[in-house]
């Protein structure tokens, strides 16, 4: 068919480079705008323009699609359907319209469940047994549409939000291809969302990541692995009269007891804290400017005594999960 292709993310590359192995017509492939990247700030394109430039399609970077000249050049197109993928801008009336079978998007759960911008993480966060990818063509609703086609896989007690991300978007590769395949056959009937079981994806936000003692540590060790590697977690080390963000990029669930935030250290030399409920043993760490290290090392180079009773952030804000 002849589509064009619109996202941005490393998420979305899979889904293009097997919609151009399956002999699909890309006429156009939407990203988002070079933006200014690292230390040189130089403009870097984003890994769907990158794979567009290799493949050798024609790319389209707009600020916006709300103009009516932006809607016109998508119509001119005549597109048998559009493909969005981790695209980031909001798809108008006129452009979901245009192509002939509309626009199909691949979101990254098992809808209604997970509606909405960070799907992997909240899953990971919520200790779902499972996620997956959803298939729908797309309404102005937010990722309300009616369901295509879905795949499941289980999130494991070692997957992170890198893992599972990476799952996914194979997955989701696979299976917008055979949506296209089943809507050119017209072996697809669109199934409307249940109005059950629907929850909120809520953006991250680098403030979540501060690991709040009072909370029970296997909700602890889900956020360390739902949020590798962004936003990460962290934590506030008193040093005097400052005190240095640590970072915790990972730990297991294991018995502790005593005040919130007192920390002890286990037989392996690794650093316990004691939590809510149990305790979480931190695996991990990495201070300001410098390397990652095993949590045993960290201590051996950077001593915090037993029995430091580290700081839980003052205000806890919660993720709502139904609007």
């Amino acid at each position: 068919m002849k589509i064009a292709f619109l996202g941005t993310s490393e998420f979305a590359v899979p889904a293009l480079k097997a919609l151009v192995e399956a002999g699909h017509d890309v006429a156009a492939v939407y990203t988002r705008a070079p933006r200014p990247a690292g230390r040189g700030q130089q403009e870097r394109k984003t890994p769907v323009h990158l794979l567009a430039d290799t493949l050798g399609l024609p790319v389209r970077t707009p600020s916006s699609l709300k103009s009516d000249a932006e809607a016109e050049a998508f119509r001119a197109l005549d597109l048998d359907v559009a493909v969005v993928v981790s695209y980031g801008h909001i798809l108008t009336r006129a452009f979901l319209d245009a192509p002939v079978l509309g626009c199909v998007n691949i979101h990254g759960s098992l809808l209604p469940r997970w509606r909405g911008a960070a799907p992997i993480h909240r899953a990971i966060l919520a200790g779902d047994a499972e996620t997956g990818v959803t298939t729908m063509r797309m309404d102005e609703g937010l990722d309300t549409g009616a369901m295509l086609l879905a795949e499941r896989t289980p999130i494991s007690a070692a997957d992170t939000a890198s893992t599972v991300h990476d799952r996914l978007a194979d997955m989701g590769a696979v299976l917008v291809v055979s949506t296209l395949d089943g809507l050119m056959r017209k072996s697809i009937d669109p199934t409307p969302q249940p109005q059950e079981g629907v929850t909120y994806a809520h953006k991250l936000g680098k403030e979540e990541g501060v690991l709040d003692w009072r909370r029970p540590a296997a909700e602890l060790e889900r956020k360390v692995r739902a949020f590798h590697p962004w936003p990460g977690t962290s934590f506030e080390l008193p040093t005097g009269e400052k005190s240095e963000r640590i970072k915790v990029l990972q730990a297991a669930l294991t018995l502790a007891g005593g005040t919130p935030g007192t920390l002890t250290v286990a037989r392996d030399g690794c650093p316990v804290v004691a939590c809510g409920s149990g305790g979480l043993k931190l695996l991990k760490l990495q201070r300001p400017g410098k390397q990652a290290t095993p949590a045993d090392a960290f201590l051996r180079g950077f001593d915090i005594p037993a029995g430091t009773v580290l700081p839980s952030p003052t205000v806890v804000s919660l993720p709502q999960t139904r609007p």
